[in-house]
């Protein structure tokens, strides 16, 4: 996993080496898996992790 930032295991991580991490990172949210810590880190705007986390909430209560 990266050393920078301030790294949050998903509540929805069970246990395993399958998890996604998320930081806050100066504009920018990052998210990253455990399972390859020298992987890929995905940057999104703020405005835009918002916006998906608002479509998951509202795609998990309708259905």
């Amino acid at each position: 996993m990266p050393t920078y930032g301030h790294w949050q295991k998903s509540s929805y991580c069970a246990q395993g080496d399958s998890c996604m991490h998320v930081a806050a990172r100066n504009s920018t949210v990052e998210l990253t898996e455990s399972s390859d810590p020298t992987g890929a880190i995905l940057r999104a705007t703020p405005a835009a992790w918002a916006a998906l986390v608002r479509t998951l909430k509202e795609s998990h209560t309708h259905g």
